[in-house]
């Protein structure tokens, strides 16, 4: 009788190995189709950013430059909008509303700017209000330094905690062998404010001389989806590998998440510039993608419209025109489902106030999927 014990014990095993974290997970695609695609705004170039105003109207941010409100089936071209330095990733980024946007009226963007130190630019935090079709009270939060010529890794995504504090993340602007690893210098960083821009003093760096004191956590690459667990809490995020490596992490105080020292990925031509996945004191992703999907905005179903995916972690794929399920059990990545296939290059993809999936495409616009 010891035997079918030891072999059941031995398969407990091998199955608790096979989800672990890091374990890659075969993807399948929903043939189910138990939703239908429903179209919201159209005509949009690259809609990057978007939120929800609580009359139920949209903030858009548009990467060339534009912000657009769109209300009543309307798109109106938001007036008073910052400089916005538009080169390669660069552009007018993320957008959202303060949570208690109801009784305070702020508004938070991040966009590439050419303002601060050197020629070109780099990823920029400001707030400001929504009065009439203009913005006003514009207040500049936090700039990255210095500016840079380069195209690349601007990041960017905005998200706040349960407790008031404000993230927002900057890619490492191309520079990957000075920038993410150097906490004395902005970029390849995950940064955490108070609501009005200041210092939160319980900072992991703020005691140490020189460094970026906004800085939470480091060893970033390019990170261009975070959102907040819906009970725990945490901050998640995920960011691009090079040719493979994309991470999906959760983002604790003052860690070092390794790039470009550890790495799932290598250069694009496929030579490596690493031989270590893992180091000791530095972060191992939740769950990484090899080959890479590119991915692009993120958040978690909830509100109970999509039941079998409740608590799941959607994520937009650039690179192969699909969102994707990622199923988790806790923090542990269990299965992965390719769901609107085919719909087009994913630039962003949130949960809306009506608790449904909306999902911003480049080059068309923002569409939600409608269960049936």
């Amino acid at each position: 009788m010891k035997y079918p014990f030891i072999v059941i014990l031995i398969a407990l095993t091998v199955l608790g190995c096979a989800q672990n974290k890091n374990t890659s997970v075969a993807i399948s695609s929903d043939n189910t189709k138990g939703y239908t695609v429903q179209t919201v705004v159209s005509g949009l170039d690259n809609p990057w950013g978007m939120t929800w105003l609580p009359d139920g109207s949209m903030l858009i941010t548009e990467k060339s430059g534009s912000l657009i409100h769109y209300k009543n089936r309307r798109k109106t071209e938001v007036q008073n909008i910052p400089d916005i330095y538009v080169r390669g990733q660069g552009g007018f980024l993320d957008v959202e509303l303060h949570p208690n946007y109801a009784e305070n009226g702020w508004i938070y963007f991040t966009h590439s700017s050419s303002e601060g130190s050197g020629e070109g630019g780099n990823t920029k935090l400001i707030r400001a209000k929504l009065e009439g079709n203009s913005l006003t009270n514009i207040e500049s939060l936090y700039k990255a330094e210095p500016n840079s010529r380069r195209g690349q890794h601007f990041g960017s995504r905005i998200e706040f905690d349960n407790d008031g504090f404000l993230y927002f993340t900057v890619g490492d602007r191309g520079n990957r062998d000075v920038n993410p690893q150097d906490i004395t210098r902005d970029n390849g960083k995950v940064y955490r404010l108070n609501d009005d821009g200041s210092i939160p003093e319980d900072n992991p760096f703020v005691n140490e001389p020189n460094a970026k004191k906004a800085i939470y956590s480091y060893g970033h690459r390019n990170q261009q989806g975070m959102a907040k667990h819906p009970t725990s809490g945490k901050i998640w995020t995920h960011e691009h590998g090079p040719k493979g490596g994309d991470e999906i992490n959760i983002i604790k105080k003052g860690a070092n998440y390794g790039w470009p020292i550890i790495s799932y990925g290598v250069n694009y031509s496929g030579s490596k510039f690493t031989e270590e996945t893992e180091r000791p004191g530095m972060e191992q992703p939740v769950y990484h993608w090899t080959p890479s999907i590119a991915p692009c905005g993120m958040d978690f179903v909830k509100g109970g419209r999509y039941p079998e995916w409740e608590g799941d972690l959607l994520v937009g794929s650039l690179k192969f025109d699909y969102v994707e399920l990622v199923k988790l059990n806790g923090e542990t990545v269990i299965g992965r489902e390719k769901i609107a296939d085919g719909i087009g290059r994913v630039r962003n993809v949130k949960m809306g106030p009506d608790n449904l999936i909306y999902i911003a495409l480049e080059g068309q616009g923002i569409v939600r999927l409608i269960p049936k």
